[in-house]
C-alpha cells in the first residue's frame, strides 16, 4: 500500500492505496474536485454540504447512465451472439 494525498476542494486528503491504483486514485479525486469546484461556483450560496451532495448526485447519475448503457449494449451483443449460433446450429442440420 501507498500513502497518497489527494486535494478535495482545497483541503488535502490522505489515503492509503495499492500503489498499482495510485494514479488511477488521483484521477478519480481530480474530477470529483472540478465536479465540487463547478457545482461550488453554480450554487455560490450554498453550503458546502449541499454543493458536494449535489455533486456526488450528479456523479452518480452519470454512473448509472454508463451502466445502463454498458447492460444495453451486453443485451444486444447476447442477442447477436444467439442469433449467429442459431445459424450456425441450422447450417449444421443443413449438412446432416
Amino acid at each position: 500500500m501507498e500513502s497518497i494525498k489527494v486535494n478535495i476542494m482545497g483541503k488535502q486528503i490522505p489515503l492509503r492505496v495499492e500503489e498499482s491504483e495510485v494514479e488511477n486514485t488521483r484521477n478519480i479525486a481530480q474530477y470529483v474536485d472540478e465536479k465540487f469546484r463547478l457545482y461550488r461556483n453554480q450554487l455560490s450560496n450554498q453550503p458546502d454540504s449541499t454543493v458536494m451532495i449535489l455533486a456526488c448526485l450528479n456523479i452518480a447519475e452519470e454512473v448509472f447512465e454508463l451502466r445502463s448503457k454498458l447492460q444495453h449494449q451486453d443485451d444486444k451483443e447476447s442477442e447477436l451472439m444467439d442469433h449467429v449460433n442459431q445459424k450456425l446450429e441450422d447450417f449444421i442440420n443443413d449438412l446432416s
